[in-house]
């Protein structure tokens, strides 16, 4: 369950998918943030170039392995925009991070492809606790799920 004090968390992590769009990007965004209530880090995807394994749930696993000690990263939580893919929660899991918060679900997103009549990513749609059965998770968010459907239809849509 998502309290009031996370949405902040969540609105950064829809603007950070805002700017990805606006950089030409798929609009994903993800913020790291401590026990304590701290943002230590922040992304958003970077796969327009090519490079598909730089989302930013990857991108904060990675760095929290590198400047988070191993007994803290478990109090962290991420919150993002999307529900991890399997790359995602696999990386998160292998390092250690505590809960997930995300405002649309990875099926959400499948089905708004579906809907667009865009091709199916190439990984398959598994919900991050299948994936990595140990970690807590919260979500969808809906009264932010309009929000990232917008746009993802505007990625698909050109406008």
């Amino acid at each position: 369950m998502v309290d009031a004090s996370e949405m902040a968390y969540l609105r950064r992590c829809i603007e950070l998918a805002r700017e990805s769009l606006e950089t030409g990007d798929q609009p994903f965004g993800s913020v790291l943030v401590s026990a304590d209530g701290a943002v230590l880090a922040e992304d958003r995807n970077r796969v327009g170039g090519g490079d598909h394994t730089r989302h930013p749930e990857f991108t904060l696993a990675r760095w929290a392995a590198a400047n988070v000690e191993p007994d803290l990263r478990a109090g962290c939580t991420v919150y993002t925009s999307g529900e991890h893919c399997p790359m995602c929660s696999a990386a998160h899991a292998w390092v250690g991070l505590g809960r997930i918060v995300y405002v649309a679900s990875a099926e959400q997103h499948a089905q708004w492809l579906r809907d667009w009549g865009v091709p199916p990513a190439p990984v398959a749609v598994l919900p991050i606790e299948q994936v990595a059965p140990g970690i807590t998770v919260d979500g969808p968010v809906p009264e932010l799920v309009d929000e990232i459907r917008e746009l993802h239809r505007r990625l698909h849509s050109g406008n």
